[in-house]
């Protein structure tokens, strides 16, 4: 039982017992009073009768009258006139009065005793007769029965605002404490919450004092943890003159995105040299040189804009030159690209930044998934040199023979793909997400996507996933694949995650499909887990509203290929989020990089410092994995610990 109900129903058990006490003690007092006066008044009575009778005692008429004119005018339980010689009664009345109104048990409990009264009739020196006169205590009783009644009235009316003043008071004093359980529920959710006001009451002042310290001080030290990795992260993966990421990030990111079928796309691979970079420090100076750099940057990323996807890909590789990496990017995108930025470069030497022109050569050359990093570099490189050599064009870009030989027809795929939608062509397809120290534990698995052409072959999502996102069909697939695993969950109920597109996200007749589709199974909320991936989350505000109607279905929400955005570790401490999935390009080769291990170990004190579970991506060696346990990441998933298959 709550503190709060216990208060009431003391307050309440103490009104009863302060009643209780003074009714009992009113009643003993009103009982010996009335006691007293039912005597007298039969006392009176009897004496009254006695003298009117003494001259009219020998006329029984008169007699007879007169006692009836007394009997019928008060509260008499019997009056009796009788005659002293004899002994024999010359007249008597009696009755027994009405309750009126008075129950029995309460007549019972009172035990309160009729009176009476006696007197002599003379004759003159003789007495002749005797009056016997006897009160009934109904009238007493009633007046006892009326003033029990309007106590115990008096009571409830004052029980019921007893009850709500101390309803609200006890509400208003008892508040901190129902606010610092707020702020331990929050400390489990990742938010740190403080007590602005302080209450009055000396030690719920203390323990609220108490309470805000330790909330403050788990607060400061997750910010610190946060900021380390985040200079940690910094120092290892961004350039420090234009802010871009730099080779080795790029490096990084290039094996991901190439070597990787499972979750990444073809796209294209940009590589940007600026013009004589020597001469320019000799003629322009290393101020200006450096001031031009960072303009070419601004470029790279102004132009990149309009392709998300290419979002914290764009590096300074060395000296001047930068590398783009975009997945997912068609040839007729690429292009595109190439001729607005010549076009935006060339801006440059007319605003004065260059004295050389043309500012800088491109060259471009497309991917696919599987290939070597070394053969592309050395495409992009080849498509470069080309460029270099070229007249005024100041961009190439070169053919892969093996990647024009599987080039895909876009009205092949939109019929393949619109018939898959309708037709539900996909199947899931599964990969165990495993405990780092015990492996045979199954935390979930990933669900993942894939499409079944007509010869009954399974295409991975990096093959089609481009072409839905290019058809706008990214929320039709989505809805499928959760349709899907949630009636695949009916059959055993292992936990599943499943990712959510940025059009889904974005859309909110989509997003309100998928609640829809989420509130029809409300068993399954603890059992299916929305993955959003980093590049995908959206502004702070959304992302707090989409989690609160995730949690009011009973549904959680993870973020996957988290590391490229530490800094904003602090916006989702708060969140409540299942885990966050390290993103692979962190975990490659992490047993032979040690910048790599010392960015990880950063994140996870951070993460375990507000009980954020981690879970490192694409672990693929028995040397990532080791060092992976070495560091306390709860969980890992990759094809060291199994391939993506259908359900067993």
């Amino acid at each position: 039982m709550s503190l709060f109900k216990q208060l009431l129903i003391a307050i309440c058990l103490f009104l009863v017992v302060a009643f209780a006490g003074s009714f009992v003690v009113s009643l003993e007092s009103s009982r010996a009073q009335y006691v007293n006066q039912l005597r007298s008044h039969a006392q009176d009575a009897a004496t009254s009768l006695a003298l009117s009778l003494t001259n009219n005692i020998d006329d029984p008429a008169m007699v007879e009258l007169m006692v009836t004119s007394i009997f019928d005018s008060g509260y008499y339980a019997s009056i009796r006139v009788v005659d002293l010689a004899t002994g024999a009664a010359i007249v008597e009345r009696s009755s027994t009065p009405d309750n009126q109104g008075v129950p029995q048990w309460f007549i019972d409990a009172i035990g309160l005793e009729p009176a009476g009264g006696e007197a002599i009739v003379s004759r003159g020196w003789q007495q002749t007769a005797r009056v016997e006169v006897v009160s009934h205590p109904m009238f007493a009783l009633a007046k006892l029965w009326q003033s029990a009644l309007g106590s115990l009235g008096w009571l409830v009316l004052c029980g019921v605002v007893s009850a709500v003043l101390g309803a609200l008071l006890l509400r208003r004093q008892l508040k901190p404490l129902d606010y610092m359980v707020a702020q331990s529920q929050a400390i489990g959710r990742r938010e740190f919450l403080t007590l602005p006001e302080l209450p009055r009451t000396p030690e719920l002042r203390r323990v609220v004092q108490a309470m805000n310290q330790m909330v403050e001080k788990l607060k400061a030290l997750f910010k610190e943890y946060a900021e380390r990795s985040e200079r940690l992260r910094v120092e290892s993966y961004q350039d420090s003159l234009t802010g871009l990421s730099n080779r080795r990030y790029f490096d990084m990111q290039l094996k991901a995105h190439v070597t990787n079928q499972e979750e990444h796309r073809a796209g294209h691979l940009l590589l940007l040299r600026v013009q004589d970079l020597a001469g320019l420090n000799l003629r322009m100076g290393g101020k200006r040189t450096d001031a031009l750099l960072v303009a070419v940057a601004q470029v790279l990323l102004e132009q990149c804009e309009k392709y998300p996807k290419t979002r914290n890909l764009i590096s300074r590789s060395r000296g001047g030159e930068f590398a783009v990496l975009a997945p997912g990017m068609v040839r007729e995108e690429a292009l595109e690209l190439a001729l607005d930025l010549e076009y935006a470069l060339k801006a440059l030497v007319a605003t004065g930044a260059s004295d050389v022109s043309p500012v800088a050569h491109m060259g471009m050359a497309p991917y696919t998934p599987g290939e070597a990093p070394l053969t592309l570099l050395g495409l992009a490189d080849q498509a470069l040199s080309q460029a270099e050599t070229h007249g005024e064009q100041t961009w190439s870009y070169v053919e892969n023979a093996e990647v024009t030989g599987v080039a895909d027809d876009q009205h092949t795929w939109h019929r393949v793909l619109d018939h898959a939608l309708t037709h539900g062509g996909f199947e899931l397809f599964f990969q165990p997400v495993v405990g780092t120290h015990d492996t045979n534990q199954v935390m979930h698995h990933k669900a993942l996507s894939r499409l079944v052409n007509e010869q009954g072959e399974t295409i991975p999502a990096g093959r089609f996933l481009p072409w839905i996102e290019r058809f706008g069909w990214s929320s039709r697939l989505d809805l499928l694949m959760l349709q899907q695993a949630l009636r695949h969950l009916g059959t055993h109920g292992q936990p599943l995650a499943l990712n959510l597109s940025t059009a889904t996200l974005n859309d909110p007749a989509a997003l309100n499909q998928v609640f829809n589709a989420l509130r029809q199974h409300p068993k399954l909320g603890g059992k299916l887990i929305i993955e959003i991936g980093e590049e995908q989350l959206p502004a702070q505000a959304v992302l707090e509203q989409l989690t609160r109607r995730l949690q009011a279905v009973g549904f959680t929400l993870a973020v996957q290929r988290f590391g490229g955005r530490f800094s904003m570790i602090g916006n989702l401490a708060h969140l409540g989020l299942a885990y966050l999935k390290i993103d692979g390009s962190y975990i490659r080769a992490i047993d032979e990089e040690s910048h790599k291990r010392l960015f990880i170990e950063a994140v996870q004190r951070a993460a375990h410092s507000i009980d954020l579970p981690l879970i490192a991506e694409r672990v693929e060696t028995k040397g990532e994995h080791q060092v992976i346990a070495e560091m306390g990441i709860e969980g890992v998933q990759g094809r060291l610990f199994g391939d993506p298959a259908p359900w067993e």
